[in-house]
Order: structure tokens, then sequence, then C-alpha cells
């Protein structure tokens, strides 16, 4: 990203047609999808990694897309995912407006920490601070949901209202958009991801297109308990829950390692994890911070022993979403 020196205010920019402010920039942080049971309804955001962007407000209604990291992404906006967002919000505003975009990606396109959903959801957040705050977060989320799109093929939120309203979400309805954020108690996350490449659309096709009745209701407990559990502060319940009998048995054979990694977490005192979104990423959750160091250390020895190359993390809950850069 550039330096602060480089970014200039609405007062030496002639191309801004708004406010006093005519570029932004905000950091967006990595999401784990789905927190096992909750296939495309459940999502969570994390403090790191995170994507950092700068987005500029132009008077002329086009879109600029740059990038100053070394993923080798579309720039041109109708296949860009932030792009593809900042269309579906130019078209709602009333006024002719562009944004130039520049993206400093940290997460990992492909990583299962939705990387397309940090992007998309940056961009807007910070397009709609600079036209003063107009849209809501479910405007966001919608709009935001074109870049998922893009990215998967199908239009999903579970990524992306974590991403903008921070915490944990349920996303009860995409028609219409309805979206409850939850409160949890204080947890820890342990990450491991494996350096390969799992594209979420690839994740989607091979998954079963009927599910049993009795696996159903088993998920629906699932989910249920989860909800509960974080809603109640109950540790156990939450542990407990944290099964996923449909999806990641399916896509669990994609990922090297995940297998050792899920049954030696859980017993080193991990509260339970699964696959982070399609994956390859695999998330534990703890109680104590302890714990969640000895899962980190358990996710190296698996990869380290099998011969993939990996990055950890061990984080935390973050609590506000895309956020504005000191300084704006």
């Amino acid at each position: 990203m550039p330096d602060d020196k480089n970014i200039s205010k609405s007062s030496a920019d002639n191309n801004a047609p708004l406010g006093n402010t005519s570029v932004v920039r905000v950091s967006a942080p990595a999401t784990v999808a789905n927190l096992v049971c909750g296939f495309d309804i459940l999502g969570m955001a994390l403090n790191d990694p995170q994507d950092l962007m700068e987005v500029r407000l132009l008077a002329e209604p086009v879109i600029k897309i740059k990038h100053a990291d070394d993923y080798d992404l579309p720039v041109e906006p109708e296949r860009n995912v932030a792009g593809a967002a900042l269309i579906a919000l130019q078209e709602a505003y009333e006024k002719k407006v562009g944004f130039e975009v520049l993206v400093n990606k940290s997460i990992k396109p492909g990583s299962g920490l939705g990387s397309s959903a940090a992007s998309s959801a940056g961009a807007v957040v910070a397009a709609n601070y600079l036209l003063g705050n107009i849209f809501s977060k479910p405007d966001l989320v919608r709009f935001a949901m074109n870049g998922e799109k893009v990215a998967s093929g199908v239009k999903h939120a579970d990524n992306l209202a974590p991403c903008i309203y921070g915490g944990i979400t349920l996303i009860r309805s995409i028609l219409p958009l309805d979206i409850i954020p939850l409160s949890a108690p204080p947890l820890h996350v342990t990450v491991v991801h494996p350096q390969i490449e799992v594209k979420t659309s690839d994740a989607r096709q091979i998954l079963r297109k009927e599910v049993q009745l009795k696996s159903a209701i088993m998920q629906w407990g699932n989910i249920a308990g989860l909800v509960t559990g974080l809603l109640k502060n109950d540790y156990e319940l939450i542990g407990r829950s944290l099964e996923d009998v449909i999806i990641e048995p399916v896509r669990s054979i994609l990922i090297p390692g995940f297998d050792e990694v899920k049954i030696n977490s859980k017993e080193a005192g991990a509260l339970g994890g699964g696959i982070s979104g399609s994956g390859p990423s695999i998330f534990m959750l703890s109680k104590e911070e302890e714990t969640a160091r000895k899962v980190e250390t358990i996710m190296k020895n698996v990869f380290q022993k099998i011969g993939v190359e990996f990055r950890t993390y061990v984080t935390f809950i973050n609590q506000t979403g895309v956020k504005l850069m000191p300084g704006e």
C-alpha cells in the first residue's frame, strides 16, 4: 500500500465531486464461513489476517482496479470481485460517480478464509463512506454479493455478513436478506492454511444435491445447538454442536491431514472446528489461549509431516468488520 504521505485528500484533489474526503483506506478481515454445521448461513470474522484497500472517489462514472500484491487477479471490473460489488453500488446511487480501488491482499485467494468477501466488502464499505454512508449494512451486503457471484458462481453472504457487521452472524434468509448478529463468549481461533488451492466453485460441485432426512435432522440440531451455545456462553454446548454430517465428509477429502488435525486438536482440549468455508484452511475454536497455541503446534506438526507448506494464525473474533484505517 502507498505510504500516508502519498494519500491525498480532497483539498488537493480536483477530481472529488462530493464532501471533504475523496480517498479512504480500510482493512477487511478474513472470515470463517459455515462454522462447521451452518453451511451458507453462519460466518465469523477473524482479527487476522486482513486485506488493506484504498478507494478513491472519481467524478467520472468509471471503476478502476489496481493491485499492490502478486496474485495477478483480474482488473476488469466485471471480472473482479471488488469491481462487481462497486458496479452494483454504482447502479443504486442516484448520481454518476466512479471509484479507483487499490487492493493489497494478505488473504490468499482460494484459502477458504473469505478472500473474495474481504475485497467485495472492503470496496463497498469504503465507497459508502466516501458517499456519506447513505447505504445500510444490508444494502452493502447485497452489493457485495455480486462479487461473490463472480468468485463462486453463487450469491452467498456467509462470509460477507461477518466481514461487514463484525463478529458472528446468522443469515436466516437471502431472499429477502435477513442477517442476525450473534453474541458469543470469548473464543480463541487457530487456523492452518495449507498452501494449496480449493476453489469455492469446485468445492460446491462435489456436494450431494439431496440429503437424507435423518442427516438433515442431525444438522438442524447442531445448528440450533451452536447458536444457543453462543448466545448462552455455553462452551460445552458449542463443542458438542460443532459437527457436520452433510458437507464436511465430502469436502474433507480435498484437504490432506484434515482428520488428523481435527482429532488431535480436540484431544488437546479444543472445543471443535472443521473446514473454513470451502477449504483448504482448517479452523479450531478454544476457550483458552494456551489451548489454541497447543492446537497450532499440532497443525504445524501434521503438515510438516506430510510435506505440505502452510501458514498458521492464532487469533480471535473480529468484532468490528471492515474498518477505516487510522488517520481517516
